[in-house]
This record gives structure tokens, sequence and C-alpha cells, in this order.
């Protein structure tokens, strides 16, 4: 919420949380959101798309943190481990993304699209930019036809080389797995993050990813990234 805020992010605009998985870094700041909003009077329905133990985590802190609030919070259960359409409106579209974690996991395909008018005088959309989020997940080859030809691409990249066995032991990517993917996938862009604190030099998962994939940046705290 403070980051949303010093970034100048007006949650009034704020509308679909989607939640990749239910390890803490990942959705244990949601009800301090949630109940933030609460206090903010805010009127307008939350929709939350996430599997659906989340909302049994989560009600019981609702039911004491937030009872008072004016709005409601409508939870969307998915199947972190099938491809689909989650959501869809007249711009926009979102897809899950399975991917391989220690807890059921899955990223996210959003698809920017446009009404245009035909030739024969009828209406249809087009899919403008595409954005893939892939975090946490261990390298897979599975994900390349889903994510073929986006235009970004974020995919985690918790470790360097030297610990790729630690890597596949918690089933997290390298930074060259993650270059590897956006490679084979031939996306426009390749964001690295999700960064392991034992490395300190940032800049050392852009030397190991950039010669597999060189249009490869680094995603830093606060960054505002053109898609």
């Amino acid at each position: 919420m403070l980051t949303m805020q010093k970034l100048g992010i007006h949650t009034s605009r704020l509308y679909n949380i989607f939640i990749s998985h239910l390890h803490g870094d990942h959705c244990f700041g949601l009800i301090g959101l949630l109940t933030t909003l609460g206090m903010l009077k805010r009127t307008q329905p939350m929709h939350i798309y996430a599997q659906p133990d989340l909302e049994r985590l989560l009600q019981p802190l609702l039911d004491y943190h937030a009872n008072d609030r004016l709005y409601d919070i409508i939870f969307h259960p998915i199947n972190p481990r099938k491809h689909a359409v989650i959501f869809e409106d007249r711009t926009v579209s979102v897809e899950t993304i399975p991917l391989k974690h220690g807890v059921p996991t899955c990223g996210f395909l959003f698809k920017e699209t446009h009404r245009v008018k035909n030739e024969d005088g009828t209406f249809g959309y087009e899919t403008r930019k595409r954005y893939a989020y892939c975090s946490d997940t261990q390298y897979s080859e599975k994900i390349v036809p889903i994510i073929e030809g986006v235009d970004t691409l974020y995919h985690e990249s918790t470790f360097l080389l030297s610990h790729a066995e630690r890597s596949k032991e918690v089933k997290h990517s390298t930074a060259a797995d993650a270059a590897k993917i956006a490679s084979l996938a031939n996306v426009g862009k390749l964001i690295l993050g999700h960064y392991s604190a034992r490395v300190e030099d940032h800049s050392l998962f852009l030397q190991e990813a950039k010669p597999i994939f060189e249009n490869t940046i680094l995603a830093e705290e606060n960054d505002e990234i053109t898609l």
C-alpha cells in the first residue's frame, strides 16, 4: 500500500488482483491492503483471482479486521495447474500459465485488446500488447507455447549458475534459465526479477542472461517499465 502511494498508483482504479501462489512473499501483503481500503471507505467491489485456499485463509482475518468495510470482496477460484482464460473485458484478457514450484503456482498472460471495425462494417477485437508474468517457477519448457512471441516476459531469476543445483532443489530458476525460455519463446523483451538475497550485485544476473537473450533488463524496486 505504501509503495503504491509512493508511485502515485490510485487504489480507486484497482478492481482486480491476481495471486500466483500462496507463499507468504506473494500474498501476506493482501490483508493489509484490503483492510486499508476499508478504512479509506472504498465502496467499489474488489475481485481476487487465486486458488481456492486463499479465501479460506483470508476470510477469518477479514471478519476480524475489516468486518465493517463498505465494499464487497469477491473471490474467483482458479486452477493453477490449468491453462485457461480467467478474466476478460473490452480492453484486456488474462490467462493462467501453469508453473513448476513447491506449491500450486501459475503465472499470468495479459493480452491488451482493442475494438476494431472490420471491412464488412462489423466490429471485432484485435490483440495488441501481450505481457507474461512467470514467478515463481523452475525451468519448464511447457510454458513456451503459451508465451510464444509475447512483447514482454517477466521471468524469475532467483539464482545464478553457481547455485543451479540449489535452484532445482527449491524449484526456482537461474538467470540463464529465464534467458533460455525467452529465447525459445521468441519474446520481445525479458525482465529478470525475484533475486536471491545472497546475491548483492544484481548485474551478475544480467551478465549470465544477456549472452543467451540480448534484450534482457533487470527489474528493481519502484522501476517503471514500458511493455
